[in-house]
Protein backbone atom coordinates (compact mmCIF):
# COMPACT_ATOMS: atom_id res chain seq x y z
CA UNK A 1 0.00 0.00 0.00
CA UNK A 2 1.22 3.69 -1.34
CA UNK A 3 1.11 6.26 1.53
CA UNK A 4 2.25 9.75 2.67
CA UNK A 5 2.87 11.15 6.44
CA UNK A 6 0.72 14.36 6.61
CA UNK A 7 0.39 17.38 8.72
CA UNK A 8 -2.27 19.52 9.43
CA UNK A 9 -1.84 22.37 13.07
CA UNK A 10 -5.27 22.04 12.81
CA UNK A 11 -4.91 18.27 13.96
CA UNK A 12 -1.90 19.02 15.96
CA UNK A 13 -0.94 15.30 14.85
CA UNK A 14 1.65 13.34 12.27
CA UNK A 15 0.10 10.04 11.18
CA UNK A 16 0.29 7.62 8.21
CA UNK A 17 -2.60 7.93 5.81
CA UNK A 18 -3.18 5.71 2.57
CA UNK A 19 -3.56 7.21 -0.82
CA UNK A 20 -5.76 5.88 -3.57
CA UNK A 21 -4.44 6.36 -7.56
CA UNK A 22 -5.82 9.61 -8.39
CA UNK A 23 -7.91 9.03 -11.87
CA UNK A 24 -5.45 11.11 -14.85
CA UNK A 25 -8.83 11.37 -16.91
CA UNK A 26 -10.89 13.31 -14.54
CA UNK A 27 -12.52 16.15 -15.30
CA UNK A 28 -14.22 15.11 -18.57
CA UNK A 29 -16.33 18.41 -18.82
CA UNK A 30 -16.89 21.42 -16.89
CA UNK A 31 -17.34 21.04 -13.05
CA UNK A 32 -19.80 22.81 -10.91
CA UNK A 33 -19.14 24.55 -7.78
CA UNK A 34 -21.94 24.83 -5.07
CA UNK A 35 -21.29 27.74 -2.74
CA UNK A 36 -24.02 28.24 -0.04
CA UNK A 37 -24.39 31.81 0.08
CA UNK A 38 -24.87 34.52 -2.43
CA UNK A 39 -22.64 36.16 -4.59
CA UNK A 40 -19.81 39.08 -3.24
CA UNK A 41 -19.23 37.65 0.20
CA UNK A 42 -16.18 35.82 1.71
CA UNK A 43 -17.58 32.44 0.45
CA UNK A 44 -18.15 33.51 -2.85
CA UNK A 45 -15.06 34.79 -3.21
CA UNK A 46 -13.05 31.81 -1.58
CA UNK A 47 -15.14 29.78 -4.18
CA UNK A 48 -14.38 31.99 -6.97
CA UNK A 49 -10.72 32.98 -6.47
CA UNK A 50 -10.20 28.82 -5.67
CA UNK A 51 -12.65 27.77 -8.71
CA UNK A 52 -10.79 29.98 -11.32
CA UNK A 53 -7.16 28.43 -10.36
CA UNK A 54 -8.64 24.64 -10.69
CA UNK A 55 -10.26 25.93 -14.12
CA UNK A 56 -6.86 27.10 -15.14
CA UNK A 57 -5.53 23.22 -13.84
CA UNK A 58 -7.70 21.55 -15.73
CA UNK A 59 -8.51 23.10 -18.71
CA UNK A 60 -11.92 23.09 -18.52
CA UNK A 61 -14.84 25.69 -16.61
CA UNK A 62 -15.64 25.96 -12.95
CA UNK A 63 -18.55 27.15 -12.70
CA UNK A 64 -19.40 28.55 -9.15
CA UNK A 65 -23.60 28.34 -8.91
CA UNK A 66 -24.73 30.28 -5.64
CA UNK A 67 -27.42 28.84 -3.48
CA UNK A 68 -28.07 30.76 -0.74
CA UNK A 69 -30.76 30.26 1.72
CA UNK A 70 -31.74 28.46 4.98
CA UNK A 71 -28.19 29.10 6.58
CA UNK A 72 -26.30 26.95 3.20
CA UNK A 73 -28.57 23.81 4.09
CA UNK A 74 -30.40 24.75 0.76
CA UNK A 75 -27.33 24.59 -1.53
CA UNK A 76 -25.91 21.31 0.53
CA UNK A 77 -29.39 19.24 0.00
CA UNK A 78 -28.72 20.07 -3.72
CA UNK A 79 -24.95 19.22 -3.76
CA UNK A 80 -26.12 15.24 -1.84
CA UNK A 81 -28.32 14.94 -3.99
CA UNK A 82 -26.01 15.40 -7.30
CA UNK A 83 -24.67 12.61 -9.15
CA UNK A 84 -21.30 11.07 -7.10
CA UNK A 85 -18.39 11.65 -10.22
CA UNK A 86 -16.62 14.33 -8.98
CA UNK A 87 -18.37 17.00 -11.48
CA UNK A 88 -20.59 19.24 -8.76
CA UNK A 89 -18.35 20.42 -5.30
CA UNK A 90 -19.90 22.07 -2.47
CA UNK A 91 -17.99 24.22 -0.83
CA UNK A 92 -18.61 23.24 2.49
CA UNK A 93 -18.71 25.44 5.59
CA UNK A 94 -19.03 25.88 9.71
CA UNK A 95 -22.87 26.58 8.91
CA UNK A 96 -23.33 23.22 7.98
CA UNK A 97 -21.86 22.03 10.89
CA UNK A 98 -24.09 24.32 13.07
CA UNK A 99 -27.23 23.26 11.55
CA UNK A 100 -27.27 19.30 13.36
CA UNK A 101 -27.46 21.20 16.32
CA UNK A 102 -29.81 24.28 15.32
CA UNK A 103 -32.67 22.96 12.93
CA UNK A 104 -35.05 20.28 13.96
CA UNK A 105 -35.17 18.26 10.69
CA UNK A 106 -32.43 18.53 7.92
CA UNK A 107 -33.14 16.51 4.86
CA UNK A 108 -29.23 15.83 4.44
CA UNK A 109 -26.76 14.36 6.89
CA UNK A 110 -23.17 16.40 7.16
CA UNK A 111 -21.24 13.68 7.61
CA UNK A 112 -23.02 10.72 5.87
CA UNK A 113 -23.53 12.36 2.63
CA UNK A 114 -20.60 13.80 2.11
CA UNK A 115 -16.45 12.69 0.66
CA UNK A 116 -14.31 15.81 2.21
CA UNK A 117 -11.50 16.95 -0.11
CA UNK A 118 -9.84 19.27 1.50
CA UNK A 119 -9.86 22.56 3.63
CA UNK A 120 -9.54 25.88 2.05
CA UNK A 121 -9.09 28.39 3.93
CA UNK A 122 -10.10 30.10 7.85
CA UNK A 123 -11.17 33.04 9.32
CA UNK A 124 -11.53 34.22 12.58
CA UNK A 125 -13.51 36.59 14.26
CA UNK A 126 -12.44 39.18 16.04
CA UNK A 127 -13.78 40.74 18.95
CA UNK A 128 -15.00 44.47 18.42
CA UNK A 129 -16.12 47.08 21.27
CA UNK A 130 -17.37 50.60 20.82
CA UNK A 131 -15.01 53.56 22.02
CA UNK A 132 -17.41 54.45 24.97
CA UNK A 133 -17.08 50.59 26.30
CA UNK A 134 -14.45 51.48 29.04
CA UNK A 135 -12.03 47.82 28.39
CA UNK A 136 -9.19 47.54 26.00
CA UNK A 137 -8.81 43.66 27.02
CA UNK A 138 -10.77 40.48 27.41
CA UNK A 139 -10.39 40.43 31.39
CA UNK A 140 -11.92 43.81 31.67
CA UNK A 141 -14.64 43.21 29.27
CA UNK A 142 -15.02 39.96 31.74
CA UNK A 143 -15.18 42.24 34.85
CA UNK A 144 -17.16 44.82 33.35
CA UNK A 145 -19.93 42.10 32.05
CA UNK A 146 -19.81 41.31 35.75
CA UNK A 147 -20.31 44.64 37.44
CA UNK A 148 -23.32 45.47 35.49
CA UNK A 149 -25.21 42.22 34.36
CA UNK A 150 -27.07 42.65 31.35
CA UNK A 151 -26.16 46.26 30.67
CA UNK A 152 -23.54 44.88 27.60
CA UNK A 153 -25.67 44.05 24.39
CA UNK A 154 -23.81 42.45 21.68
CA UNK A 155 -24.80 42.09 17.95
CA UNK A 156 -24.78 39.25 15.45
CA UNK A 157 -25.13 38.39 11.78
CA UNK A 158 -28.84 36.35 13.06
CA UNK A 159 -29.56 34.07 15.64
CA UNK A 160 -27.32 30.42 15.53
CA UNK A 161 -24.81 31.82 13.05
CA UNK A 162 -21.19 31.49 14.09
CA UNK A 163 -21.36 35.24 15.55
CA UNK A 164 -23.94 34.61 17.70
CA UNK A 165 -22.57 30.93 18.92
CA UNK A 166 -19.02 32.90 18.95
CA UNK A 167 -20.37 35.18 21.84
CA UNK A 168 -22.39 32.32 23.27
CA UNK A 169 -19.39 30.79 23.84
CA UNK A 170 -17.31 33.24 25.45
CA UNK A 171 -20.60 33.70 27.89
CA UNK A 172 -20.42 30.60 29.04
CA UNK A 173 -16.83 30.34 29.62
CA UNK A 174 -16.53 33.03 31.36
CA UNK A 175 -20.02 33.47 33.22
CA UNK A 176 -21.09 36.36 32.50
CA UNK A 177 -24.44 38.13 31.44
CA UNK A 178 -24.79 39.84 27.52
CA UNK A 179 -27.93 40.45 25.43
CA UNK A 180 -28.05 39.18 22.31
CA UNK A 181 -29.18 41.75 19.35
CA UNK A 182 -29.82 39.63 16.02
CA UNK A 183 -29.48 41.63 12.88
CA UNK A 184 -30.32 40.21 9.33
CA UNK A 185 -26.56 40.47 8.18
CA UNK A 186 -22.79 41.45 9.17
CA UNK A 187 -23.92 44.98 7.68
CA UNK A 188 -26.23 46.16 10.25
CA UNK A 189 -24.86 44.81 12.95
CA UNK A 190 -21.70 46.65 12.13
CA UNK A 191 -23.18 49.59 11.49
CA UNK A 192 -25.57 49.44 14.99
CA UNK A 193 -22.02 49.06 16.70
CA UNK A 194 -20.41 51.68 14.98
CA UNK A 195 -23.53 54.04 16.45
CA UNK A 196 -23.42 52.89 20.02
CA UNK A 197 -26.88 51.00 19.70
CA UNK A 198 -25.16 47.97 21.22
CA UNK A 199 -21.50 47.80 22.81
CA UNK A 200 -19.76 44.35 21.16
CA UNK A 201 -20.14 42.10 18.52
CA UNK A 202 -17.34 39.58 16.83
CA UNK A 203 -17.06 40.01 13.10
CA UNK A 204 -14.84 38.75 11.00
CA UNK A 205 -11.42 40.81 9.92
CA UNK A 206 -12.49 42.42 6.53
CA UNK A 207 -16.06 43.64 7.79
CA UNK A 208 -14.10 45.07 11.35
CA UNK A 209 -10.49 46.16 10.97
CA UNK A 210 -10.80 48.86 8.83
CA UNK A 211 -12.89 50.89 11.20
CA UNK A 212 -10.96 49.79 13.87
CA UNK A 213 -7.94 51.02 12.44
CA UNK A 214 -9.76 54.40 11.97
CA UNK A 215 -10.86 54.54 15.61
CA UNK A 216 -14.23 53.99 15.53
CA UNK A 217 -14.46 50.53 16.84
CA UNK A 218 -11.63 48.84 19.17
CA UNK A 219 -10.68 45.28 18.52
CA UNK A 220 -10.18 43.46 21.42
CA UNK A 221 -9.11 39.69 20.93
CA UNK A 222 -9.09 37.30 18.05
CA UNK A 223 -11.15 34.28 18.62
CA UNK A 224 -9.55 31.62 16.94
CA UNK A 225 -6.55 29.13 19.08
CA UNK A 226 -3.65 31.01 17.55
CA UNK A 227 -3.52 35.23 16.76
CA UNK A 228 -3.93 35.93 13.01
CA UNK A 229 -1.38 37.64 10.97
CA UNK A 230 -4.08 40.17 9.69
CA UNK A 231 -3.85 41.59 13.13
CA UNK A 232 -0.69 40.06 15.15
CA UNK A 233 -0.71 42.36 17.68
CA UNK A 234 -3.81 40.86 19.48
CA UNK A 235 -3.78 38.58 21.27
CA UNK A 236 -6.12 35.52 21.18
CA UNK A 237 -9.42 35.52 23.70
CA UNK A 238 -7.12 31.72 24.96
CA UNK A 239 -4.27 33.54 25.81
CA UNK A 240 -6.09 36.74 27.54
CA UNK A 241 -7.67 34.65 30.03
CA UNK A 242 -9.81 32.34 28.61
CA UNK A 243 -8.33 29.26 28.26
CA UNK A 244 -9.52 27.14 25.44
CA UNK A 245 -11.34 29.46 23.96
CA UNK A 246 -11.72 29.11 19.84
CA UNK A 247 -14.16 29.67 17.51
CA UNK A 248 -13.64 30.37 13.80
CA UNK A 249 -15.31 29.86 10.70
CA UNK A 250 -14.02 28.18 7.92
CA UNK A 251 -14.46 26.62 4.12
CA UNK A 252 -13.74 23.53 3.07
CA UNK A 253 -14.87 21.33 0.03
CA UNK A 254 -16.59 18.03 -0.90
CA UNK A 255 -18.39 15.89 -2.90
CA UNK A 256 -21.21 13.92 -2.56
CA UNK A 257 -21.18 10.23 -0.83
CA UNK A 258 -19.85 7.65 -3.38
CA UNK A 259 -17.80 9.66 -5.32
CA UNK A 260 -14.59 7.21 -6.39
CA UNK A 261 -11.44 7.55 -4.52
CA UNK A 262 -9.08 8.10 -7.64
CA UNK A 263 -11.15 11.45 -7.97
CA UNK A 264 -11.31 12.23 -4.89
CA UNK A 265 -7.57 12.02 -4.63
CA UNK A 266 -7.27 13.46 -7.78
CA UNK A 267 -9.25 16.68 -6.65
CA UNK A 268 -7.48 16.85 -3.38
CA UNK A 269 -3.97 17.13 -5.21
CA UNK A 270 -5.25 19.75 -7.62
CA UNK A 271 -6.35 21.16 -4.54
CA UNK A 272 -3.64 21.20 -2.45
CA UNK A 273 -1.26 22.69 -5.40
CA UNK A 274 -4.05 25.68 -5.98
CA UNK A 275 -3.86 26.71 -2.46
CA UNK A 276 -0.05 26.40 -2.20
CA UNK A 277 0.04 29.20 -4.98
CA UNK A 278 1.02 32.49 -3.43
CA UNK A 279 -1.30 34.51 -5.45
CA UNK A 280 -4.12 32.12 -3.69
CA UNK A 281 -2.54 32.81 -0.60
CA UNK A 282 -2.46 36.28 -1.22
CA UNK A 283 -6.19 37.04 -2.67
CA UNK A 284 -7.83 34.98 -0.27
CA UNK A 285 -5.91 37.24 2.76
CA UNK A 286 -7.21 40.37 1.71
CA UNK A 287 -10.57 39.28 2.36
CA UNK A 288 -9.37 38.00 5.78
CA UNK A 289 -9.00 34.29 4.98
CA UNK A 290 -6.05 32.30 5.67
CA UNK A 291 -5.05 29.41 3.13
CA UNK A 292 -6.04 25.79 5.11
CA UNK A 293 -5.34 22.91 2.78
CA UNK A 294 -5.80 19.27 4.34
CA UNK A 295 -6.00 15.48 3.72
CA UNK A 296 -9.31 14.21 3.36
CA UNK A 297 -8.82 12.35 6.21
CA UNK A 298 -8.29 15.26 8.19
CA UNK A 299 -11.30 17.13 6.87
CA UNK A 300 -13.81 14.36 7.89
CA UNK A 301 -12.47 14.33 11.21
CA UNK A 302 -12.13 18.10 11.10
CA UNK A 303 -16.28 17.59 10.25
CA UNK A 304 -17.02 15.45 12.82
CA UNK A 305 -15.78 17.46 15.69
CA UNK A 306 -17.10 20.41 14.65
CA UNK A 307 -20.64 18.85 14.39
CA UNK A 308 -20.21 17.84 18.43
CA UNK A 309 -18.95 21.21 19.41
CA UNK A 310 -21.62 23.17 17.97
CA UNK A 311 -24.17 20.79 18.79
CA UNK A 312 -23.22 21.08 22.76
CA UNK A 313 -23.00 24.71 22.08
CA UNK A 314 -26.52 25.23 20.29
CA UNK A 315 -28.36 23.41 22.80
CA UNK A 316 -26.66 24.90 26.26
CA UNK A 317 -27.04 28.25 24.85
CA UNK A 318 -30.91 27.54 23.65
CA UNK A 319 -30.24 29.09 19.88
CA UNK A 320 -32.90 29.24 17.49
CA UNK A 321 -33.37 30.04 14.15
CA UNK A 322 -35.42 32.65 13.58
Amino acid sequence: MKGRFVFWPGLGTLFFCSVAHADPTFPTRPVRFIVPFPAGGGADVVGRVVGMKLEQKWGLQVVVDNRAGAGGNIAAEIAAAAPADGHTMFQFNVANTIAVGLYKKLNYDPVRDFSALSMLGTSPFILFVHPAVKATTVAELVSLAKAEPGHLRYASSGNGGPSHLAAELLKIMTNIELIHVPYKGVSPSMNDLLSGQVQLTFAVPGSGLPHAKAGRIRAIAVSAAKRTPLAPDLPTIAESGVAGYDAITWYAAVVPTGTPNGIVTKINKDLVQVLADPQTRDRLMAIGVEVASSTPEQLSQWIINEVAKWRRLVKFSGAQVD
